[in-house]
């Protein structure tokens, strides 16, 4: 599944994706990054909000109506990534993926590839990369 943060396209494998929500908002944690906009109650699972944009050293989401949450699982965790919109579902196979290039280092810790997709540049997640080191509450 694809999903956008201002021009740039992000995609994550479609089996990690439990739903897809609109931004309302999330109660903060002490003691989080920058990135952790805090966590929802989502049918009785507290769910951590991680904001993409200030993920990638982009500055903090200022979410607006239009913005969405997408919920994914990380292992036995559920975590929520705000994200400006989500575009579309591709199919990739595996010779379509090339090793991100050296340079942004968080690009390349963030990043488990890149595909060309419609001549856009798709950076693929690595979802687990993206949440670690939120705080050790959320680590727990």
């Amino acid at each position: 599944m694809a999903f956008s943060i201002g021009e740039q396209t992000y995609g994550v494998e479609i089996t990690t994706v439990r739903e897809i929500r609109a931004w309302n908002g999330a109660t903060p944690l002490p003691n989080t990054r920058e990135f952790v906009r805090g966590v929802i109650n989502l049918r009785g699972t507290i769910v951590p909000i991680f904001d993409l944009r200030a993920r990638f050293g982009e500055g903090q989401t200022s979410p607006t109506k239009n913005h969405v949450v997408v919920v994914m699982s990380v292992g036995e965790k559920w975590v929520g990534i705000l994200v400006d919109a989500v575009s579309d579902i591709l199919t990739v196979s595996k010779e379509d993926i090339h090793n991100v290039p050296e340079g942004n280092s968080i690009d390349t810790e963030l990043l488990n590839g890149i595909v060309t997709h419609d001549s856009r540049m798709v950076g693929l997640i690595d979802l687990h990369a993206v949440v670690s080191g939120a705080s050790s509450k959320l680590d727990a």
